[in-house]
């Protein structure tokens, strides 16, 4: 699986023109290394969620770029820091979570990884849990071994901490970056890790590992951040109205995934295919810098590319021909999501807000009335002008129904 990487073209320089890389701790000791020999990198995702999200696929593509150029990945899975949580970016503390759902998670997130990095191969990729390691530690040698090595003035000036110090920080929390920290040191012992990556709000959990592999074990380390995923504006995308945008087709269908990329703004689309594409950057530049109308010919690719990559061919071309079919034709059997009801289902919830509710189109009963008033519920085309409009057996073509909710919502109803 790994393979003679002199030959070929640095990832650094790769990762650097397409804009991913942030910070790096030795930027010419890293693109010497990385272009030098194959080497062992390591990247930790904690399992808030069941399931990976839109923000999580930047490192997972750098993770890709990387493997594609000979270097082995490490995903590292938190299931002992998620015991902790990470304060980094949060105003305040983050829920705990019960050992049995992060264990849950920590499952559906190895799942998850396998269908974007080669883990056959005996060279191939790796994954491991923090908590095998975490777990068991013994708290006095713990802060005798590790904690000697941490200056609390210095900790204090993190951002990650900085951002806390008026609302309050635990002393749970504190214990994050030592915890992270250690684990780059685990993987170095454990795999000669030699390279941590993450986002940029991972900085200063980053270069504490670093200094402390240096100080510990005498020997270099390295670490290197990423772009955060951002509008134009600055504000974090992959956020939808139902909530983050998912990499689990069962809490995103690739329709509504499609959808997303599909409608990004104009100013965010060369970003976007650099970042999450393999497109030649020829080809990011060119599709990028289109203008007017034709800018919506980059942003198909775009989607199509992402879905492609996240969901795999078959489902890409799927909801690019639903989304062809619904607004071209307006295709009722077109592959959109959509919810299968019973009849007994559908007459004790025939009133419109009722069925909006039913079938998960509105977070509430409230929010209906409001989209209904607005004028933002459709029903085959043909707008709901009452909140009291009962919907009627009639309105089902071939036992289908389509609502559309706003502009560029569809959701197939259809009675079993």
């Amino acid at each position: 699986m790994i393979t003679d990487v002199i030959n070929k073209r640095n990832v650094y320089d790769v990762l650097k023109e397409r804009g991913y890389i942030a910070q790096v701790t030795h930027e010419e000791e890293v693109r010497d290394l990385l272009g030098r020999e194959s080497i062992t990198f390591y990247i930790g995702f904690d399992p808030t969620a069941d399931s990976l999200h839109v923000g999580h696929f930047i490192q997972i593509m750098v993770m890709m770029h990387m493997q594609r150029a000979g270097h082995r990945p490490i995903a590292l899975i938190g299931g002992g820091t998620g015991m902790v949580g990470d304060p980094s970016g949060k105003t305040d503390m983050r829920k705990m979570l019960t050992k049995e759902t992060i264990e849950y998670n920590c499952r559906s997130f190895k799942k998850q990884f396998s269908r974007f990095l080669d883990f056959s191969q005996e060279d191939g990729a790796i994954m491991v849990n923090n908590a095998d390691w975490l777990l068991d530690l013994k708290y006095v040698d713990f802060l005798r071994e590790i904690g000697i090595h941490f200056s609390v003035n210095r900790m204090l000036t993190a951002e990650a901490f900085k951002s806390r110090l008026e609302r309050g920080l635990s002393f749970l929390e504190f214990n994050y970056m030592l915890m992270q920290s250690y684990d780059f040191l685990e993987l170095y012992r454990r795999y000669n890790a030699r390279l941590q990556l993450g986002g940029d709000d991972q900085w200063s959990n980053i270069i504490s590992g670093v200094d402390l592999i240096r100080r510990v074990e005498g020997v270099p380390a390295y670490g290197m951040t990423f772009q955060l995923l951002t509008t134009s504006e600055g504000k974090k995308m992959g956020k939808t109205e139902s909530g983050a945008l998912w990499l689990d087709p069962e809490k995103t269908s690739p329709y509504d995934f499609y959808q997303y990329w599909r409608n990004v703004d104009d100013a965010d689309v060369k970003k976007c295919l650099a970042l999450l594409t393999f497109l030649p950057m020829e080809e990011v530049e060119r599709l990028g810098n289109l203008k007017d109308e034709k800018i919506n010919d980059a942003k198909k690719v775009l989607a199509y590319e992402v879905t492609k990559i996240v969901h795999g061919r078959e489902e890409a071309e799927k909801a690019k021909s639903a989304a062809e079919a619904l607004f071209g034709k307006g295709s009722v059997d077109a592959d959109v999501p959509g919810t299968i009801i019973t009849k007994d289902q559908f007459l004790k919830n025939n009133n419109i807000i009722d069925l909006l509710a039913l079938v998960k189109l509105i977070p509430s009963k409230g929010e209906g009335r409001r989209l209904v008033q607005q004028g933002g519920i459709y029903l085959n085309d043909e707008r709901v002008d009452s909140i009291d409009n009962t919907v009627t057996e009639a309105d089902f073509k071939d036992g289908s129904l389509m609502i559309r909710k706003g502009k560029k919502v569809y959701h197939k109803v259809t009675i079993e």
